[in-house]
């Protein structure tokens, strides 16, 4: 294998190629783990070497790299240098260029009511070194190739830094809508030249729960919550100082700047009655500098209109203004966001309920109880002391929600999602909360529906809350219902396309259910959560297909014949989110997508999925039910479970995985549930099959192959989510299923044992073999291969244009196979040893082959140490023994080095394997 990198590359490249086409005549070849086994053999012969083999993924990752850069853009409908904002504007003025335009008021009411939210979340997908992320955005954003050499795998992210990444992209958000708006203003004064500077607009709106979302999370106390929500309101405020420097508005936001600056610096890392009273003495003595309302501002601002000396001087005013009107005291609007049964737990306390929600003998008499307690709940004050010593979680959120509103900023209402809601008891809980604390005015309830169950029960849910007259006069006080979407966990249960389907139909439900309480005419807001990858419900084709696969037209139009505002909302989770935000150009295009869509006009005629909806009901309830039967399948967990995890990194500060670690390493991992979303998906990703996406698709195509292409060539809707399966096939391939099983499979080894002429090779092969049989993987693994292959082959029968994964892709996975298949070989050889706080050469084998090689190494150098005894070279003042201990430098340079080098490579391989499937998970 001599020659430069770009050779090497290309010759393996060659080798897979022709492995590939040799296995469509030999049924019983496997190219995948063929190439592998060459690329072990070359390691062997000297052909090869580490550092020459890292070289070659060092250039697959950057050439992977500038191709998702490409996607970006296309992605965006990105195009340098161009200006989407004026053109948008002017058709909203005046929709027919050679008519007169819409009435003032008309304009007025389009462009000032909120439209849509985008939403930065802190899900784990910060999957690229910061200046990584960053030289891709820009390359995205200049069109040209990014620079190569750089790292690609991520360093350990914590909350603080998370924090600084959303508010960097959010700042580059309100940038861009200060573009719209400017547009927007500057289409009425050309129209309307004396009123335009009335004008707020804001259709688009930003918001976050990055720091405030304490679904799952312990490490996220009251005072942190507090502690960043001041900074979002310090952020807002330099902001409108540094657009209107030398202006009394500026000399009032930088006194109030101050003022927050002050009550951020009293508030404690950890809390003490005395930190916490300290806190609560700088928090209300110092409220009224440091505002908690616009109104100070906003008299501001007409007097600074009124004396604006031209027009380029009023709209600087004007959209300074309609930023400040959008989002408040806050750089972005705020989400809380926790679990059902900690509000379940926060209000039995208090009301001495001995039912449990899911109980439906008493379902009726937990209702009545909840409601008799909301008819006569009084307000009780509350303080920071009474936070300190709160003690439920739920109560302590609304607490400080409540606290929130009252000290920081009484503006904008406060978002509090509650996940895993699957009873109306949830949401009458958490409003009996928000009355208890005096906060009702200042909180939106919103659940979140994301299990097959919850989207299945979700009309069934809010029927049982909108029957209480609480709960409808509280909807009434805010003027709409606020629900959320999810997409991850549904989507793995029972596969993104029937997700979405199960979405989609109680989205249509609303209108009947609303109409029903007597709650016609208030807003709908939606708010989908999903990913950047197709596993979780980010659509791949563009942004604008996104939001229609996420809020159909049809869907919109159905809310709006029903007299009802709808609201939409769409989350940007983590690293992977933000890359949309990431410049200027990929901020401005990513807005005007959002904007494009959300003022599209609605369709005029029914899409054939709604009109002949007897096969499409059919077809989305085959790929749950097979979807379904696959995460039962105990061979689909050994899938995910059997070195998936040590494929991934940790990508966030939040937990990657519900796992009990103990010195014998992570917990078996028996079903998917023990994975958390992200990586669950991202081992998809890592194994080379997208199932969440895929599996099912070959059922329920066979089911009737005519109806379902002529449906995919008639329907928007149903072409719009077939694309979803079109790039899970682009990033999926059975062989490399096949090869990741088979290196599972003690029978490979056994046969590579068998044949190998290499002296010593046998024994070691032998020992890979032994252990990998204890795991008992193989049987449940082939009987998933089948499962997996006889899908497949029924949907390329039907569908044989379907893409394929390219070389390149499937090159990567045998590079990494070839380095795990290395590495195992080399932990064989790891000396015997006697137990060490519970642990074995064994159970450190075992680890190592689960792929958890980091701690393993780290526990066998604290056995093996390669320095000498500390002691050696001291004089004691005494005649002393002859060095007897042992040195193990050997053992460090011939076996743990190299494991740690080659346990990189993998990873290397497989922040590759993201960039070309172009999301972490």
């Amino acid at each position: 294998m001599d020659g430069t990198t770009p050779d090497l590359l290309q010759r393996l490249l060659g080798r897979m190629r022709d492995a590939r086409a040799a296995s469509a005549q030999d049924p019983f070849g496997d190219p995948v783990l063929l190439t592998a086994l060459s690329v072990s053999r070359g390691l062997d012969d000297g052909s090869l070497d580490l550092a020459r083999l890292g070289d070659i993924i060092q250039q697959l990752a950057d050439d992977a790299m500038a191709g998702r850069a490409r996607r970006l853009a296309r992605y965006l409908g990105h195009a340098p240098g161009a200006d989407p904002f004026p053109a948008l504007a002017q058709r909203l003025a005046r929709p027919d260029p050679l008519d007169s335009p819409i009435p003032f008021a008309a304009y007025r009411a389009l462009v000032e009511r909120a439209r849509f939210a985008a939403v930065f979340t802190a899900h784990p997908t910060f999957s690229l070194p910061l200046a990584t992320h960053a030289a891709l955005a820009a390359a995205a954003s200049t069109g040209e190739d990014p620079p190569r050499g750089l790292p690609h795998r991520p360093a350990p992210v914590t909350l603080a830094e998370e924090f600084e990444q959303a508010c960097a992209a959010i700042l580059r958000g309100r940038d861009a809508l200060d573009e719209f708006a400017g547009a927007l203003l500057d289409a009425a004064r050309a129209i309307w030249p004396d009123r335009w500077a009335q004008l707020r607009p804001a259709p688009v709106k930003l918001a976050t729960w990055v720091g405030y979302d304490t679904d799952g999370r312990t490490d996220i106390g009251w005072w942190d919550t507090l502690r960043l929500r001041l900074t979002m309101k310090r952020m807002q405020l330099e902001r409108l100082a540094a657009q209107l420097p030398g202006t009394a508005i500026a000399e009032r936001a930088e006194q109030a700047v101050d003022a927050v600056n002050m009550q951020i610096a009293s508030i404690p890392d950890r809390p003490t009655p005395a930190a916490v009273q300290a806190m609560a003495a700088e928090m209300l003595g110092r409220r009224e500098a440091a505002m908690t309302d616009l109104a100070p501002l906003l008299t501001l601002f007409d007097a600074a209109l009124d004396e604006a000396p031209d027009d380029a001087a009023r709209r600087k005013l004007a959209v300074a203004r309609a930023g400040l009107v959008a989002h408040g005291l806050s750089l972005a609007h705020t989400h809380v966001r926790l679990n059902a049964t900690q509000v379940h737990n926060a209000v039995r306390q208090r009301l001495d309920i001995t039912t449990a929600p899911e109980d439906m003998a008493q379902r009726r008499t937990l209702l009545a109880q909840v409601n008799a307690a909301l008819a006569n709940v009084r307000a009780r004050p509350v303080d920071y002391g009474a936070l300190l010593a709160e003690q439920a979680s739920a109560a302590k959120l609304m607490m400080n929600v409540a606290q929130i509103a009252k000290h920081v900023d009484q503006t904008a209402p406060i978002r509090f999602l509650i996940a895993e809601t699957e009873t109306g008891f949830t949401l009458l809980a958490a409003l009996w909360l928000a009355r208890h604390f005096g906060c009702e005015r200042h909180v939106e309830i919103s659940p979140l529906f994301e299990t097959a169950d919850a989207l299945e029960r979700g009309e069934r849910v809010l029927d049982e809350a909108l029957r209480s007259p609480s709960f409808r006069d509280y909807l009434r006080l805010h003027g709409r219902l606020c629900l959320q979407f999810g997409y991850s966990d549904s989507g793995r249960y029972v596969g993104q396309l029937a997700a979405s389907y199960l979405v989609e139909r109680l989205k249509l439900r609303l209108a009947e259910l609303l109409r029903k309480h007597g709650l016609s005419g208030i807003e709908v807001v939606l708010f989908d959560t999903h990913g950047e990858s197709i596993g979780r419900g980010g659509h791949p084709d563009s942004l604008s297909d996104r939001l229609d696969y996420l809020f159909p037209p049809q869907a919109r139009a159905a809310l709006a014949e029903a007299g009802l505002p709808a609201r939409e909302e769409s989350s940007f989770q983590g690293g992977d989110g933000y890359l949309l935000w990431a410049t200027p150009e990929l901020a401005r295009a990513t807005v005007a997508r959002i904007a494009e869509h959300a003022f599209a006009g609605l369709p005029t005629g029914l899409d054939p999925i709604y009109t002949e909806s007897d096969y499409g009901a059919d077809f989305f309830a085959t790929l749950r039910r097979e979807v379904q039967a696959l995460v039962a399948d105990p061979g689909y967990a050994a899938l995910l479970g059997g070195f998936g995890p040590g494929l991934i990194e940790r990508t966030g500060s939040r937990p990657s995985a519900r796992q009990a670690d103990g010195v014998g390493g992570p917990a078996r991992l028996t079903h998917p549930s023990q994975l958390r979303a992200i990586p669950n998906n991202a081992i998809l990703h890592q194994v080379g099959w997208l199932a969440n996406t895929l599996h099912g698709l070959g059922a329920a195509v066979a089911a009737n192959p005519e109806a379902f292409h002529d449906l995919r060539a008639r329907s928007p809707r149903f072409r719009r989510a077939l694309g979803m399966a079109l790039r899970a096939a682009e990033c999926s391939d059975i062989g490399v299923v096949r090869a990741v099983i088979g290196t599972l499979d003690p029978g490979t080894w056994l046969d590579r044992a068998e044949a190998t002429q290499r002296p010593g090779r046998r024994e070691a092969l032998l020992c890979v073999a032994d252990p990998l049989d204890a795991m008992e993987l193989e049987a449940p693994l082939r009987r998933l291969y089948r499962r997996l292959k006889a899908d497949q082959l029924a949907l390329r029968a039907a569908w044989p244009e379907l893409p394929q994964m390219p070389e390149r892709l499937v090159l990567l996975h045998a590079l990494r196979l070839a380095l795990i298949h290395r590495l195992w070989l080399l932990a064989v050889r790891v000396p015997e040893f006697s137990p060490r706080h519970g642990a074995t050469r064994e159970g450190v084998l075992t680890r190592i082959l689960a792929l958890d090689v980091e701690p393993a190494l780290t526990l066998l150098e604290q056995i093996f140490p390669a320095a000498p005894d500390p002691v050696t070279g001291l004089d004691f003042h005494e005649p002393s023994a002859p060095d007897e201990g042992p040195s193990y430098g050997r053992e460090h340079a011939e076996i743990f080095g190299p494991m740690r080098q080659m346990f990189d490579l993998v990873r290397n391989c497989s922040a590759a394997v993201s960039h070309e499937v172009g999301a972490f998970g």
